[in-house]
């Protein structure tokens, strides 16, 4: 029997604002437990809140960058549920009006286009975490992260596949970042997703009982989760049973998920409208200024750079794939001016440095000024691109000026042709057998030769003209 999936998610971003929500504490990620808190995030009897401008603005931003309608007249509601990591038993979200609706973004997975909708945006609270001690058997609570403002992103029921959620999640993060919203880092939370995931059989029309795994933070978790759901959905109805509606964690480590709770509808939550907050007015020169105030997206940068600097589209796929990338490329293309060498610089040793020392692409901390001023020392052929690719690991990892480091360290090739031709004459003679082989009709010889006179020359010449001037004391033999 053959079945068909349907997924549907609900992304939580937080907010890269400087306060929380409805209060004047730290958004800051870090801080040691129970320290960025106050009397509003944690729900004492008597405090008030007051929403954060910016929240709203970029809930504005985050809505026009995914093709959304802007809801002019929105408010907050009170969304009612008892769980430790939330001490006033309601977080503050919207329902019935949030402040976006109705869009959508465009994936594409295997060649095939599709438009993603998105149900709605709503801007609301983030609850505390966790921190579950298996070996005591205890569960801890930090409140630190009560109150961080979220916009929480819901789709339709409108991804069949996992690849399409990965390419929706990994198309709506770039456009976060780019506009400036949040930083997405989903190691440290700040982007997680709730999937939503049902199975039926091929000829059923009517969709299958969904499950909802909450909170997972990595696209290969999120990925695997989707495909372990699948079958154990697959075969429960197989064996006979029926799928129960409910809320599952996905344990990474075990690569199963488990039940938490029966699964609520929006009735069990109790929604009425919030009392201590005012409705929010959005007016048209708000919604305008806004418009106008948005960066270049990753669809209109890439079609910029494919038709501007001519470069391949799957390297612009991965570079605008990440504001962080782009952020190196353009940052060394205005010192360098070689947009296909800081591509090519991007794609090779940035990502090899980048997976060697375990450094997300997002937490890469070295002046991208640099990579420009080090593609400058190759194409004024100061040092040769063997040399920059050490001098760039250094600078990968402790972030030094290659100008200075190279001359402090000597690094500079040998511009001395005689000197370079004397090392050729010399190495040529000393290697008899070599050359017998590349008059017999061998070619790879050249390549050894060349070698050492590398070895010799300790890195310092330009390996082309090495190889020409061998070419030619090997032809004169």
């Amino acid at each position: 029997m053959e079945f068909l999936t349907t997924l549907g998610l609900e992304v939580h971003c937080e907010l890269s604002t400087k306060t929380k929500i409805f209060c004047s504490c730290s958004t800051e990620f870090g801080g040691e437990p129970n320290t960025h808190v106050c009397e509003i995030c944690t729900g004492m009897p008597g405090t008030l809140p007051v929403l954060n401008k910016q929240v709203v603005e970029y809930a504005i931003r985050a809505g026009l960058a995914t093709n959304c309608e802007i809801t002019q007249y929105n408010k907050f509601d009170r969304k009612n549920y008892f769980y430790p990591d939330l001490p006033k038993a309601y977080q503050v979200s919207q329902l019935y009006l949030p402040i976006c609706q109705n869009g959508h973004i465009d994936i594409e997975v295997n060649g095939v286009k599709k438009a993603i909708r998105i149900k709605e945006i709503h801007m609301e609270e983030d609850a505390g975490k966790l921190i579950h001690d298996e070996w005591d058997d205890i569960t801890l609570v930090d409140y630190n992260r009560c109150g961080v403002p979220l916009l929480e992103i819901v789709s339709e029921p409108d991804f069949t596949s996992g690849e399409e959620v990965i390419a929706y999640l990994t198309k709506l993060r770039s456009i976060l970042q780019f506009i400036g919203v949040s930083d997405c880092k989903m190691e440290q939370g700040s982007l997680r997703a709730d999937v939503n995931l049902s199975v039926r059989p091929v000829g059923q029309t009517e969709l299958g009982t969904r499950t909802e795994m909450k909170n997972i933070n990595s696209f290969k978790a999120i990925a695997r989760a989707i495909e372990g759901e699948r079958e154990r959905q697959i075969d429960t109805i197989l064996a006979g049973e029926k799928v129960v509606q409910e809320t599952r964690r996905w344990d990474d480590n075990k690569g199963e998920s488990y039940a938490m709770r029966s699964k609520e509808n929006a009735q069990d939550y109790r929604y009425f409208p919030e009392p201590d907050l005012v409705p929010i007015e959005i007016s048209d020169e708000w919604i305008e200024r806004v418009k106008s105030e948005l960066p270049e997206l990753p669809e209109a940068k890439k079609a910029r750079y494919i038709e501007e600097y001519k470069l391949p589209e799957y390297d612009v796929d991965i570079i605008t794939g990440s504001k962080f990338l782009v952020d190196i490329f353009e940052k060394a293309l205005a010192v360098c001016n070689e947009p296909k060498e800081v591509s090519n610089w991007i794609m090779g040793e940035v990502l090899r440095m980048a997976t060697e020392t375990a450094t997300d692409v997002d937490d890469i901390s070295f002046d991208a000024a640099n990579l420009g001023k080090l593609i400058n020392l190759v194409k004024k052929k100061v040092i040769n691109r063997g040399t920059a690719k050490e001098v760039f690991e250094k600078m990968f990892t402790e972030n030094i000026d290659p100008e200075s480091y190279v001359k402090e360290n000597g690094l500079e090739m040998m511009n001395d042709d005689g000197a370079v031709l004397a090392i050729v004459k010399s190495v040529i003679e000393n290697n008899p057998k070599a050359v017998g082989e590349f008059k017999g009709g061998s070619q790879k010889v050249k390549g050894f030769l060349v070698g050492q006179c590398m070895k010799q020359l300790k890195g310092k010449a330009d390996p082309a003209t090495v190889n020409q001037m061998i070419t030619a004391e090997l032809e004169k033999i």
